[in-house]
């Protein structure tokens, strides 16, 4: 099948690209990209797409996928699906399954289920058995099955000892240790602790238990020449410790998620369920500091950590549902609109933090916009006004706060492994 894109404006910031062209895709590929004849117009399927952007296709470093385990709330292929709604032509999904990701047949499992996907998945393996921080877990296996990244998401590396070994194994394969930031001990509520915390009657986390946890994994990071990745920041302090370590050249990178630069703790002040996550929604001046990290690159890249739950968990008492939200199908809209509009992130700025960075934390090849090369695509419209609708959504589960949200900033389509996915459906190119 041949494929025309009109009237884009190309966009890929390690390119140095910027400029409005047509494309020529046929058989998966590239094949002009320019003024087309009435010869390479004829026969092919054309899509008008004046006032749009195409990018390399966006990727999400940090999401969850459920599977195996808890097919009940998403699959890795209705994530998959969520993914291709939502801009996404690639994902890396946690390892906190059920069985753990944690062997190489469980990342193998992970990688056949997606076989044959638009989007690409990539498996992060636990650092840990069974994630409980007691032994290191087969880091070489899962790294030749196709893991690219190791972490005990969900919970820190338990101690310094093995976050040592850990980070030294991680050295032979150059493969970023990626940490969910939370000093155990001081990190049993259920919300940022403070004023509001007190106001509401419910045990807080303070942001300490993140800073202290961000400081030994710099600091660790340092002595072995290991990489580390900063997972789901969300404390001001966090922010100022990354940056006083790119500054003095540690390997440090970081990303945020799109409700630690929107909402702020105030937002729990209805008891509802689907505004408690971990790390939890911080103050007014830590939502400041995510997105003054967002603007001088201290923070890397935008990440979901896409966190689906079934309707009967969320439905509890606020101390006992679990945490986390859904993020991939409203990752684009909520950039666009706090971070695009409100001119805190250029264009390109946000095609980095979401498409460009991701894939460079994970040693994963960025995709060219040039002739010859595999179509890998996202196709966005930063000024589309739209209303969020969970009812409409392709992931398994509906947990999302920003049901009924005006936003601005919408997908369009997204190509990649010779299929399109645009307007609700999947096909082959």
């Amino acid at each position: 099948m041949r494929l025309v894109l009109k009237g884009l404006t190309l966009i890929n910031p390690d390119q140095k690209l910027n400029s409005k062209s047509d494309l020529l895709i046929e058989d998966g590929k590239i094949k002009k990209i320019g003024d087309l004849t009435k010869e390479e117009l004829k026969d092919a399927e054309i899509l008008e797409l004046e006032g749009k952007y195409c990018a390399p296709g966006f990727f999400d470093m940090h999401i969850h996928l459920r599977e195996p385990g808890r097919e009940d709330e998403e699959t890795v292929v209705t994530g998959s699906n969520a993914a291709a709604a939502g801009g996404f032509t690639g994902v890396a999904c946690m390892p906190n399954t059920d069985p753990t990701t944690d062997s190489a047949e469980v990342v193998r499992f992970i990688k056949e289920k997606a076989k044959n996907h638009l989007v690409d998945v990539f498996p992060i393996g636990a650092a840990s058995v069974d994630r409980k921080g007691e032994s290191l877990a087969p880091i070489a296996e899962m790294f030749d099955a196709g893991a690219v990244a190791f972490s005990d998401d969900g919970v820190a590396i338990k101690t310094a000892s093995l976050l040592r070994s850990v980070m030294e194994y991680s050295l032979m394969y150059d493969a970023p240790i990626i940490e969910h930031c939370e000093d155990e001990s001081l990190a049993d509520g259920h919300m940022n602790e403070g004023e509001t915390s007190t106001f509401l009657g419910l045990p807080g986390i303070p942001t300490v238990a993140e800073d202290l946890t961000v400081m030994r994994d710099i600091i660790m990071a340092e002595y072995t020449g290991a990489r580390v990745h900063i997972a789901h920041i969300s404390s001001k302090n966090a922010v100022d410790l990354v940056r006083q370590g790119k500054k003095k050249g540690i390997k440090v990178t970081a990303e945020v998620a799109p409700h630690h630069f929107t909402l702020s703790e105030e937002s729990l002040k209805g008891y509802n369920t689907n505004f408690k996550m971990n790390p939890p929604l911080r103050t007014r001046d830590d939502v400041e500091a995510m997105i003054e990290g967002l603007k001088d690159g201290t923070i890397d890249c935008i990440a979901s950590d896409h966190a689906p739950h079934s309707i009967e968990e969320k439905e509890m008492e606020f101390i006992y549902a679990p945490n986390g939200i859904l993020g991939l199908e409203t990752q684009i809209g909520l950039a666009c609109t706090e971070l695009l509009h409100k001119k805190h992130l250029t264009l390109d700025q946000l095609v980095e933090k979401m498409a460009v960075n991701p894939r460079k934390i994970l040693n994963i090849e960025v995709p060219k916009i040039a002739e010859g090369e595999n179509a890998n695509l996202t196709i966005f419209d930063p000024n589309e006004i739209w209303t969020v609708d969970i009812s409409k959504f392709k992931s398994k589960s509906k947990n999302s706060p920003f049901d009924k949200k005006l936003l601005t900033g919408k997908s369009v389509a997204v190509i990649n492994n010779s299929q399109l996915y645009f307007e609700g459906n999947f096909r082959k190119i």
